[in-house]
């Protein structure tokens, strides 16, 4: 293979949204990315359980034309940490995100960093949970303007009740090339258990000085990191 085939970016990204989300979160970063000439899909979650956000990422995958970019907000850590050893992943980037090894109890890890505010913000209904209001404007989207982070709550996906004690079966961050955007002001995810996963996982790393939602308040940012990782994911296969 030519050293210039070796040189050629990946083009494909595929964005997965988190809890209490759907795809239009990554609504900023999406023109950004197409911008720069890469084809962008992102996955809408049923948030009913690991196996089945896992299968609506897959399917996207399996549609993709080439190598691809798998990127995961909050939740979607776990989503692409299983997902991610789908043959077309050519790296992984994580945005505030989880990032179990494989069979970890999650969230005992959790647990042994600060209890962000959110959590306290979590009504359970019927075997599912959403943020209250307050919690969803405060915490989940702080510092999102007031217009747009009400129409974020709008759309908020109630997740399954059990969902955050499923456990992965794998860890593809121990296998592909990991990026990492640490949220400095995160009230939903501790950023010490972010800043955790990213040394853990050895991953090219930034700190924006956002919420939990950096993807919206900063999307240049995500997207550069986006960006950053198509062009250090080689095409090049054994």
């Amino acid at each position: 293979m030519s050293e210039e085939s070796r040189a050629e970016p990946v083009r494909n990204v595929v964005l997965v949204h988190g809890a209490y989300a759907d795809g239009s979160s990554w609504s900023d970063v999406i023109p950004i990315l197409q911008r720069a000439g890469l084809t962008v899909t992102a996955v809408q979650n049923p948030l009913t359980s690991l196996s089945d956000d896992v299968a609506a990422t897959c399917r996207v995958l399996d549609r993709q034309d080439g190598p691809t970019v798998l990127v995961g907000h909050s939740w979607a850590g776990t989503v692409i940490t299983e997902a991610g050893n789908h043959p077309s992943v050519a790296a992984l980037v994580y945005v505030a995100a989880r990032a179990p090894d494989a069979g970890e109890d999650f969230t005992a890890l959790a647990a042994k960093f600060p209890t962000p505010p959110a959590n306290a913000g979590l009504v359970h209904d019927d075997g599912y949970a959403q943020l209250s209001e307050s919690a969803f404007l405060e915490d989940f989207a702080g510092g999102v303007d007031k217009a747009r982070a009400r129409s974020l709550y709008a759309v908020q996906g109630p997740i399954a009740g059990d969902l955050f004690t499923s456990r992965t079966t794998t860890a593809a961050w121990r296998d592909k090339p990991c990026y990492y955007s640490v949220s400095k002001q995160d009230r939903t995810t501790a950023p010490e258990l972010e800043q955790f996963l990213a040394k853990r996982m050895n991953a090219t790393t930034i700190e924006v000085d956002s919420s939990h939602l950096a993807m919206v308040t900063h999307p240049e940012a995500i997207a550069d990191l986006i960006v950053m990782a198509t062009r250090g994911a080689s095409t090049a296969r054994p």
